[in-house]
């Protein structure tokens, strides 16, 4: 058993994320093969590629929802690769999902509220909380920092779309995490919701690494430093954004040739 004292020393001077020669087999398909990534710490990061290309399975792997055939992957420093998602969330890590997974029936503060909960020493407690609790605290901060203010007394059913997206990202904030891996974030958004998740994205702190996963090129270039491109479950190419965008043969593969 790693003791805090050893994944605190590892932490100081590993990557956030190291996958090494990782691989996903479902029967005859390999969805993932021999996938080398290492992200730094407060790195923010873009995984393109086209449907199938294994940005998915690659993000199942490193939450836990799916343990690697081959390979194995450290978080800061400490092997994970077998340990189940809530030990992974524990260490600091993260995730947003394509498909909302929010309590419709609450109020947009009460979501946050029990996403803090939910990671916190005291979540477990039978005990009301009060007003003045500082999870409540925390909750309304984060509230904030998505832009929700203004509904956070709303019922999460009575939101648009795009606000529960914004809602999706505050829930995923929570706890203070050190790394988060958001899915598709921009997928369904109208034009001025984009802007509105690239500001939110553009203003998440310094030493929070994230990875993103977006089919929408203008979102995912304009909030990340580094971009991996994706084809059939392997690393096509690495680089900047400004590489990555003028590359003729990630336009040719991604692209269709077609992005200006």
């Amino acid at each position: 058993m790693v003791t805090v004292a050893e994944r605190l020393s590892a932490a100081g001077t590993a990557h956030a994320l190291e996958l090494l020669d990782v691989s996903r087999f479902f029967g005859a398909l390999s969805a993932l093969a021999e996938v080398n990534l290492q992200v730094r710490s407060g790195e923010k990061r873009a995984i393109l590629g086209s449907n199938g290309a294994g940005k998915t399975t690659l993000f199942n792997c490193v939450t836990g929802d799916f343990l690697p055939s081959l390979g194995r992957i450290r978080f800061f420093g400490e092997d994970v690769t077998n340990y189940p998602p809530h030990e992974r969330i524990r260490r600091g890590l993260r995730r947003t999902y394509q498909i909302s997974l929010l309590f419709h029936g609450l109020t947009v503060l009460d979501n946050v509220y029990l996403a803090c909960r939910g990671v916190s020493r005291g979540r477990f407690s039978l005990l009301r909380p009060r007003r003045d609790d500082a999870l409540f605290h925390s909750a309304e901060e984060l509230v904030e920092a998505v832009h929700l203010t203004a509904v956070r007394d709303s019922l999460v059913a009575e939101l648009s779309y795009g606000q529960q997206r914004q809602l999706e990202i505050a829930l995923a904030l929570a706890g203070a995490p050190r790394f988060i891996l958001f899915d598709e974030p921009a997928a369904g958004l109208s034009p001025t919701e984009r802007s509105e998740l690239i500001e939110i994205l553009q203003s998440l702190p310094g030493h929070m690494g994230f990875i993103i996963i977006e089919h929408d090129m203008d979102v995912a270039l304009r909030v990340v430093e580094s971009v991996t491109v994706m084809h059939n479950g392997r690393i096509f190419k690495e680089g900047s954004p400004e590489e990555i965008e003028s590359d003729p043969q990630v336009q040719e593969l991604y692209l269709g040739g077609g992005h200006g």
